[in-house]
């Protein structure tokens, strides 16, 4: 922190700063510009609460509210409702800022530069019309280098002039709400969330194929990509990526909650309900829209006879460390049913076998399990398809009904 903040002082005494407190109101354009000169760039609100800021993070539909804003003389402190992640900027003159975003890891902190300007809500500036249309269901595939190991997702775009907005779907979850344009024959779509740090760029060689692919990732990671334009697209079955290893095997397993008390899915609260089993962790963006879903479901439905338990996969295995980021998810969503801190981390090759062997492995976050009221093992689901990703949303919403339904009969 001392290094940052003397590297704001430092700016200051440069380029000059004004002393009066405050953030300018209305619509911003931010930059987190990398080592490789990569800049993701993302757009805010800033909006006056009370007399105090509050910032909305923008992402093609979602408003993604940041309340903690501290504003000290010519200092702005932000912190990010989640995923352990802040902004330490100075205040210049014109009202822009300019410091760092920190990443707060399990074991580090990494940051990297951070700029904003006021008065600018466009995200990416178009210089040329659109001369192709990228509407349309487009299988990607993602590797490090040419002939390398490649993985794979389905991009869904929506354009309308120059603007496009979307997201990739993988067989773990969706990248959430992307937002950009295409200009001219190059397609740019940038997210930020907090966690993700998107900026994807691609040059559209007609109306069916994407080349030259680049995926900037966070502070240092780089992938390139292709993709084809092919409505008939599917990814594997979420349900088949993960199962028990018996037809018919029902889970055993006790961790703390966040007060410390042991908690059994043996335990009588559980018995002779239906119960979903969720697989989550608060550094995962797609956890937090399950999340959001299944606290406001549980508070309408928990008289039917069901129940919901968490288990948290932490990036420590310290228990408060995990306790306290467990602790910032559940408030933010209101959760209601428990939280269990499993003290296993996400990166664990041994995490199914510490925590869930019934289970052939773990695959993604989150993992949702589906116990009927005798606790048998009806159905394992990777994956999440949030709000982000439109009519698979929705459709995820009917089919998780329609399974509820036949479980609480």
């Amino acid at each position: 922190m001392k290094r940052i903040l003397l590297i704001a002082a430092t700016a200051l005494a440069a380029c000059g700063t004004t002393k009066q407190a405050g953030l300018k109101t209305g619509p911003w354009q931010a930059q987190l510009t990398r080592q490789d000169g990569g800049q993701i760039i993302f757009n805010f609100d800033v909006a006056d609460s009370a007399g105090a800021p509050v910032i909305y993070v923008t992402n093609a539909g979602e408003r993604m509210k940041v309340d903690e804003v501290k504003v000290e003389g010519d200092s702005v402190f932000i912190r990010m409702p989640f995923f352990d992640s802040e902004f330490k900027a100075a205040v210049y003159l014109n009202g822009s800022l300019q410091g760092k975003w920190i990443r707060h890891l399990a074991d580090k902190d990494v940051d990297i530069d951070f700029y904003a300007q006021p008065g600018k809500s466009e995200r990416f500036a178009v210089s040329k019309p659109a001369t192709r249309n990228v509407t349309g269901r487009w299988p990607t595939w993602f590797y490090d280098a040419p002939g390398k190991d490649s993985s794979f997702a389905i991009g869904e775009f929506v354009q309308s002039g120059s603007q496009v907005t979307g997201t990739f779907l993988t067989p773990s979850g969706d990248y959430r709400y992307l937002q950009g344009v295409v200009d001219g024959d190059t397609l740019k779509l940038s997210t930020f969330d907090g966690s993700h740090a998107y900026l994807f760029t691609a040059l559209v060689e007609n109306d069916s194929t994407l080349s030259n692919g680049t995926f900037l990732a966070g502070i240092t990671a780089k992938q390139q990509f292709s993709a084809r334009k092919d409505s008939s697209a599917r990814l594997q079955d979420a349900t088949t990526l993960n199962t028990v290893k018996e037809p018919g095997a029902t889970l055993d397993f006790k961790f703390p909650d966040l007060s410390g008390k042991p908690v059994s899915i043996k335990d009588e609260r559980f018995k002779n309900k239906a119960v979903i089993v969720q697989i989550s962790g608060s550094w995962c963006p797609n956890c937090m829209d399950e999340t959001a879903y299944l606290s406001d479901w549980y508070k309408k439905n928990k008289d039917r006879g069901v129940e919901i338990v968490m288990l948290t996969y932490e990036r420590t295995t310290d228990f408060e460390k995990s306790k306290k980021a467990a602790e910032g998810f559940a408030r933010k969503f209101d959760v209601t049913y428990p939280v269990l801190i499993t003290g296993v981390t996400p990166s664990d090759p041994e995490k199914t076998e510490k925590t869930l062997p019934q289970l052939t492995g773990l695959k993604g976050f989150p993992t949702t399990i589906y116990l009927d009221r005798s606790g048998k093992v009806v159905e394992v689901h990777t994956g999440f398809n949030g709000p982000g990703t439109g009519e698979h949303y929705e459709e995820y919403k009917k089919e998780f009904n329609a399974l509820m339904d036949r479980l609480l009969q």
